[in-house]
């Protein structure tokens, strides 16, 4: 498949206590199969939804247990130098490019609001082999406390175009790509408890968004909201029983309208 447009989502992981507890659980709910767990690379283990590659599980590095937590990477054609804008826009390098044998090159970084993300420079592993089929990676949203330092530090790395969404009772805005959107931002309200950092939520395509939930909470996972029709598809959130937060979504059942949207000036600096 073709390498993915500098900024775009191109991978999703995480870190897990109990990796064969989130399979069991990610199996059942989003029909994943598993691969071998690479030794090499501290027993990363691909998931596979229909056969192609859609993400990945690790137990985490030692003194590193902390809340379980799904990451998004971004594409780059040059890790190297997608640290350096993530460090003049005001982002902090959590992990500073490192070659991953002849798979690619990652880095992982925070942006100024606390939200963490990766940067992936595919070579061998170029990143999702499928998108917006069940199992697969759909969609994501920074969830922030600060909107205003994701607002200007995303496209100040990535070169993302942005529209605000015309609605009084929520504060979201999208980044697009030539055009298409790529990421969503969502303003943290003080619905979220002040113990839930900000974080990128992380969508997964279902057939069925009830059916997965009754699965998802089955195994113990949490609902934490919907199950929603939108003009984008029925939608639940949820939290798996190690605590890391994503969203399932069937893109084929939709309700309501498209919201407007305004476009926003691109800002220089």
């Amino acid at each position: 498949m073709a390498v993915s447009p500098e900024g775009a989502p191109c991978w999703a992981d995480a870190m897990f206590t109990d990796v064969e507890g989130a399979k069991t659980f990610y199996g059942d709910v989003l029909g994943w199969t598993f691969g071998e767990s690479s030794t090499e690379f501290g027993n990363y283990t691909q998931c596979y939804a229909d056969g192609k590659a859609v993400a990945a599980v690790v137990p985490p590095p030692p003194g590193h247990e902390d809340q379980s937590q799904w990451c998004l990477y971004f594409a780059s054609p040059d890790a190297a130098a997608t640290a350096g804008r993530i460090r003049e826009a005001g982002g902090e390098l959590l992990l500073e490019p490192m070659r991953v044998g002849d798979f690619g090159t990652m880095c992982l970084a925070r942006d100024p609001g606390g939200v963490v993300f990766g940067v992936w420079q595919g070579e061998r592993h170029e990143g999702f082999e499928a998108t917006a089929v069940p199992g697969a990676y759909c969609w994501a949203e920074v969830f922030t406390r600060e909107p205003d330092k994701s607002d200007a530090f995303f496209p100040a790395v990535f070169s993302y175009g942005a529209k605000q969404m015309r609605d009084d009772q929520v504060d979201f805005r999208l980044f697009d790509l030539g055009g298409d959107p790529v990421l969503g931002r969502m303003a943290m309200t003080e619905d979220f408890p002040p113990e839930v950092p900000p974080y990128i939520n992380v969508y997964f395509t279902v057939a069925d968004c009830d059916d997965a939930v009754a699965r998802a909470t089955k195994l113990g996972g949490i609902l934490r909201f919907g199950p929603m029709t939108t003009p984008f598809g029925r939608f639940a959130a949820l939290s798996d029983p190690q605590g890391a937060s994503f969203s399932v979504i069937d893109v084929t059942t939709t309700e309501g309208e498209m919201p407007e949207v305004s476009e926003v000036p691109r800002t220089t600096s």
